[in-house]
């Protein structure tokens, strides 16, 4: 059989019990819907759920945003069909800015990750994450999601090393400022951006911690001391990469708070 002829077949296979996120729903005919889903070893992945706008539907009750489920599918479409889909409980659905930051980091996903690309090691830390803001409020939510923001740039590349100035690979001083800049990376601050810079200290310490056993919970720490000013510098980047201005959830945020 030909190397085509084995992906098709391995594409069509159907695949059971793994583990999942609906992170975005579609309107599909009267009764369908269109999914986008987050799995653990097939990456970000379409999926039809036939029936499930109907009231007598299994599918109807379980298919919801920040829920971990073990879903069956199969198929070899760019769009395969959800053939069951079982609720692994664990937790409430989140509420208030806990729901938004969830629907953030959706969108995050949606805008960054390649259809069919496995991370599952930033699945992981995303079933972490929703566990988080299940019961989370407040300041706590800040250190969570720019933990997830380092997290994910560094998975997909997109995150320089940041103990070294990116353009000249230099040592950074610990008592110097620096900035993480889109096009630049990691580069001496200069003097009207010391509000929005950290330490060459508090970089490295990052670093540190993404390299720990578990990155999760090392950047948690180190963010919960440097928040304030790292949450211009990874949105910043993080819009750059998603080619947008502003993101949905967060205009959604704004448009909220201003009422």
């Amino acid at each position: 059989m030909t190397r085509r002829g084995c992906a098709a077949l391995a594409t069509s296979k159907r695949i059971s019990d793994e583990p999942a996120y609906v992170l975005h729903r579609y309107d599909w005919s009267e009764s369908s819907l269109i999914l986008e889903v987050y799995t653990r070893h097939h990456g970000r992945i379409a999926l039809m759920a036939k029936g499930a706008k109907r009231p007598s539907s299994s599918f109807r009750p379980v298919l919801l945003p920040l829920q971990m489920l073990r879903v069956a599918f199969g198929g070899n479409a760019e769009i395969r069909s959800l053939k069951s889909a079982e609720w692994q409980g664990g937790h409430v659905m989140p509420t208030g800015d806990a729901l938004l930051s969830g629907y953030y980091l959706n969108e995050l996903i949606l805008k960054l990750l390649a259809r069919d690309d496995p991370h599952p090691a930033l699945f992981d830390v995303y079933a972490h994450v929703v566990r988080v803001l299940a019961s989370e409020h407040g300041e706590a939510l800040q250190a969570v999601l720019r933990s997830f923001e380092l997290l994910l740039l560094r998975e997909i590349g997109f995150l320089p090393q940041l103990d070294l100035q990116t353009m000249t690979l230099e040592r950074l001083d610990a008592n110097a400022s620096y900035c993480l800049v889109p096009e630049g990376g990691l580069r001496l601050a200069h003097s009207d951006e010391a509000a929005a810079s950290l330490s060459g200290a508090q970089w490295s310490s990052l670093q540190m911690a993404l390299h720990a056993n578990a990155p999760f919970t090392s950047t948690l720490r180190a963010c919960a001391e440097v928040g304030t000013a790292l949450k211009p510098q990874l949105r910043a980047l993080l819009h750059y990469h998603c080619g947008v201005h502003i993101l949905r959830t967060r205009q959604m945020m704004m448009d909220i708070y201003s009422l």
